[in-house]
């Protein structure tokens, strides 16, 4: 009887429909229409099934765009409704989504009985796949009066033989019971019997997420009747329970014990999924060593075992973590981090050693610096991707593990010193930095390294290695035979003095007696006799004779400091008269014998007049500059003065020292003060979750804390930031919409919340808001159409995506339909330009990092200093202020007055997009001149940077006071 009556209403509404439809169309020929929607129709009622699809499409695509198209519905109904096409439906199960379906005073509209009687007949279908389309499409759907007559069909899909069927059912019932409840009241009972009947992975993985869900003391006690089953189960089913595990362990009758013992089943599964979410929830559930010890294996496995390098990196990320937390009870756990050194990437190889670094005790040092010296001598051997950097990783590294703990350096510095003569700059760099700083630290090393520095003097190449070792010698060689040792490698490595007449000797002509005789060549070898074969296929005979220039056999031969010298390189021979100067004067203090401390002198003096002879003359590169001419000259006069100046000998002697030593100092100050943080005060609150009660609030949930952080949430900034300083003015107060967003920046988003204020007394429709940008940021999605009654209030949010960091401008317009239906009206918004700021933080690198950054970068922007700050250190507050870097110059090298500046900078983007700078200044008659160089990887953040301090440096009180 009902089913007949439900018939005759169809039947009643169609016949209605289809008179309704004549009258439209005559109304449509004679008034005249929309031309667009007009021709839609005409494609829905005439047109094939690609046509159809095709206008499906455009009448998304416009009501997505904020038209309404309710003219069109019953085109839809009637023409669409009964087609059996796969794609046609799908197009409709989206028009059925955002279509209107109620009437402006919020009743049904009467067209919805026929969808119902649709959607009905779809599950009711014998094709599984519609079946399971339309049990997908219900849990979109939050209209309960379409909802209800479908509910006991969607019961009945429980009892289907298809899999698909019965999880997608399942899902359905879910959705319908979380949004109306009363239309399925025994819900959490009917899906108890069908978990217990169901044998299907997939259907019980989404019946226990209901449940977990809705009732979650259903899910536990399933969870409690097949736990010992889970270790077999599907691995989305597993995740399931684990997610049951960490929702019902904070309830005080949950059994900790059998749910950490579950945990730790798991944590041998295949699946890598399950066993990450396994050693995350056993950390969660409990904070014994050996829980945590077990949760750090599983990880360390999966970061040895994975190809993905993205997971390595954000396992090894959980691991650290889980090292800061419990400190000290990973420490064993050392040699098997270790083990994910072996992957390829560079970047996964940084992070292992970072964290393993973190992890050397007494106990495990000696291990860890024998594997580190076996992967060093593996990169003579192998080769790896970027061998060159991966070497300077390991010996940053070895280097690290000397300072901290000096009983190993002894071991480890000669076997660095085997790279002095490395080919790859900053790997010999760092070992002289290093050597450097052992034979400071450890005054019982110096002996033997001077002795190792000796020996391997002769075949360093490099500029920087050559000077760092030339001071080395010049500081730490204070023994007799070393002080003579040393002058007899620096006369090896220079060769024939004074260089000015060797070289001379060398260019002349040979004399005629000593003459080849004729026909032989001391320089030819001998002709090499080749057969070939020519294009047209005969044979010749190639005979080849090589002979070796003059000049290339003059270059071939030269020692390395010799070659530098005539490369124009007077900075290594600046070094080179300072040591030299320094060796003497120790010299003759040791030494008892006058005429060896006069012979030594007189042996450096010639050194450095050669030096200054020919770096004047036409055989060398580039002539020499008149700082290292000054240089040199002054060498000489301290070691010709009689008697010796006190003062300059105390220069040469202790203070350079001295200011070394202050670097040192001030480096470990540094690493102390990044190190050292407090973890928590004496006075906070302690929390114990069994003892709080509901309206406590002081603890948080782990996983609650972790979104929070993630949406920008609960950040100190808001704290003590008023929200006033980021509200931005969209219009004026003159125009007909008052406009003002709010503007929230968190890592890769910005957030606009816009409140939009109507000062007419006409309703606004239709009324959005089109954002165009400029830069790299995209906007996510485009804001809602929207209606504003007179003088009212309405907020509208959009979010953007930054991908680099560039000065970005966000502008656009607020869109509204005016008094008539073809009247559209636009008010024009401010621009609003993003400041990069947000996306710099300062980061601090060594020096040898940050020169092998500067001379890698190719992007550079040059700014002149133009200020009314008349100090030079506070202009450098200033500069660092306003770009927000970090000085890399120490302190004790800025102390002091004396009317000049030079320090560097650095920072680094949230993208991972370097920034350095170099600062030069001067100041006279109390105005600062200078220049400011910033270099990058990207031109973006170099001009960024430039053009923030340009505008900064012409109101420097404004930008202060911000």
């Amino acid at each position: 009887m009902v089913i007949s009556i439900y018939r005759i209403l169809i039947n009643s509404i169609l016949i209605s429909y289809s008179i309704t439809y004549l009258s439209i169309q005559l109304y449509s020929f004679f008034i005249g229409g929309d031309k667009e929607s007009q021709h839609l129709k005409k494609l829905l009622e005439t047109g094939k099934d690609h046509e159809k699809i095709a206008a499906m499409k455009s009448i998304l695509e416009l009501m997505l765009h904020g038209e309404q198209l309710q003219s069109l519905l019953m085109h839809v109904i009637r023409f669409v409704m009964p087609s059996k096409n796969k794609a046609l439906k799908k197009l409709l199960m989206l028009y059925w989504e955002i279509c209107p379906k109620r009437n402006p005073d919020g009743t049904p509209k009467q067209e919805m009985v026929l969808v119902c009687n649709d959607l009905r007949n779809d599950l009711l279908h014998p094709n599984e796949f519609i079946r399971g389309q339309c049990l997908r499409f219900l849990c979109k759907l939050k209209e309960a009066d379409i909802l209800e007559p479908l509910a006991p069909s969607v019961r009945a899909c429980l009892e289907h033989k298809h899999a698909y069927v019965r999880k997608n059912a399942v899902l359905a019932i879910f959705s319908i019971y979380k949004n109306f409840d009363y239309l399925i009241p025994d819900a959490i009972e009917l899906i108890e019997t069908y978990l217990n009947t169901e044998a299907d992975q997939g259907a019980r993985r989404n019946a226990l997420i209901m449940l977990m869900n809705t009732h979650l003391q259903s899910a536990v006690a399933y969870y409690h009747t097949v736990v010992a089953q889970i270790p077999n189960m599907d691995p989305q089913l597993q995740l399931s329970f684990i997610e049951i595990i960490r929702k019902d362990c904070k309830s005080p009758n949950a059994d900790k014990a059998k749910y950490i013992q579950s945990v730790i089943s798991l944590l041998t599964v295949p699946s890598s999924t399950v066993r990450y979410e396994a050693a995350s929830t056993l950390v969660f559930l409990s904070t014994h060593a050996s829980a945590i010890k077990a949760a750090a294996t599983c990880y360390i496995e999966l970061a040895y075992k994975e190809s993905d390098n993205n997971v390595k990196l954000i396992v090894l990320m959980k691991i650290n973590e889980l090292r800061e937390k419990n400190d000290r009870m990973l420490d064993d756990c050392v040699m098997d981090i270790l083990r994910v050194i072996s992957s390829p990437d560079l970047q996964v190889r940084k992070k292992c050693l970072s964290i393993a670094l973190d992890m050397i005790s007494n106990r495990n040092v000696d291990e860890v610096v024998l594997f580190l010296k076996k992967e060093l001598v593996k990169t003579h051997d192998q080769e790896y991707e970027k061998t060159f950097e991966y070497r300077q990783v390991l010996i940053q590294a070895i280097h690290s593990c000397a300072i901290k703990f000096p009983q190993v350096a002894d071991s480890v510095v000669h076997v660095l010193m085997e790279f002095l003569n490395d080919s790859g700059k900053t790997t010999s760099v760092d070992v002289i930095t290093f050597v450097k700083e052992v034979m400071e630290r450890f005054p019982h090393l110096r002996r033997g390294i001077v002795t190792s520095l000796l020996d391997a003097f002769g075949e360093m190449k490099n500029s920087r290695t050559l000077r760092g070792a030339l001071w080395a010698l010049g500081e730490y060689a204070d023994e007799p035979e070393l002080i003579e040792m040393a002058m007899e490698r620096i006369r090896e490595s220079i060769g024939a003095v004074p260089i000015l007449q060797a070289e001379e000797v060398v260019d002349q002509p040979s004399s005629p007696s000593k003459s080849p005789t004729r026909g032989t060549s001391p320089s030819r070898k001998q002709p090499k006799t080749t057969q070939r074969v020519l294009a047209d296929g005969t044979y010749a005979t190639e005979t080849v004779f090589s002979q070796m220039s003059p000049t290339l056999k003059k270059q071939a031969v030269k020692p390395p400091l010799r070659t530098l010298i005539f490369a124009g390189d007077f900075f290594v021979t600046t070094v080179l008269a300072t040591t030299l100067t320094k060796l003497s004067l120790r010299y003759s203090q040791i030494s008892t014998v006058a005429s060896s401390v006069n012979a030594f002198k007189t042996a450096a003096m010639l050194i450095m007049t050669s030096i200054i002879r020919v770096g004047k003359s036409e055989y060398v590169a580039q002539l020499m500059d008149e700082d290292s001419y000054s240089r040199i000259v002054t060498c000489i006069r301290v070691l010709s003065s009689v008697p010796q100046d006190k003062a300059m000998v105390q220069s040469f002697l202790q203070d350079s020292r001295q200011a070394f030593t202050k670097i040192v100092s001030a480096r470990d100050k540094l690493q102390t003060r990044t190190t050292s943080h407090v973890k928590a005060q004496v006075d906070d609150v302690v929390s114990f979750r069994l003892l709080k009660g509901k309206k406590d609030d002081t603890g948080a949930d782990e996983d609650v804390l972790d979104i929070s952080r993630a949406t920008g949430a609960g950040s100190d900034e808001d704290v003590y930031v008023s929200k006033l300083d980021r509200i931005f003015q969209l219009t004026g107060y003159s125009d007909p919409i008052y406009a003002e967003a709010y503007i929230t920046v968190h890592q890769f988003d910005i957030l606009l919340d816009i409140l939009i204020i109507n000062q007419t007394r006409d309703t606004l429709q239709n009324l959005t808001i089109e954002f165009s940008a400029l830069g790299d940021l995209k906007l996510v999605e485009k804001p809602t159409t929207t209606t504003v009654g007179p003088h009212g209030f309405h907020s509208i949010k959009a979010n953007f995506k930054v991908s680099s960091t560039e000065s970005g401008i966000i502008f656009g317009n607020i869109v509204y339909d005016g008094t008539q239906l073809s009247d559209f009206k636009c008010v024009t918004m401010n621009d609003i330009h993003i400041d990069i700021m947000d996306y710099i933080k300062p980061l601090s690198c060594s020096e040898t990092q940050f020169r092998s950054m500067w001379d890698e970068f190719e992007w550079e922007n040059k700014i002149l200093v133009s200020t009314p700050i008349k100090n030079l250190h506070e202009y450098l507050k200033f500069v660092l202020k306003v770009t927000n870097m970090k000085c890399l110059t120490p302190e004790h090298a800025l102390s002091g007055d004396c009317g000049f500046l030079a320090a560097n900078m650095y920072a680094q983007s949230i993208f991972g997009e370097d920034a350095l700078a170099n600062i030069c200044l001067e100041s006279s008659e109390d105005v600062v001149h200078g220049h400011i160089r910033i270099r990058s990887k990207t031109q973006g953040i170099a001009l960024a940077l430039g053009e923030k301090i340009t505008l900064a440096q012409k109101n420097p009180e404004i930008e202060v006071g911000k």
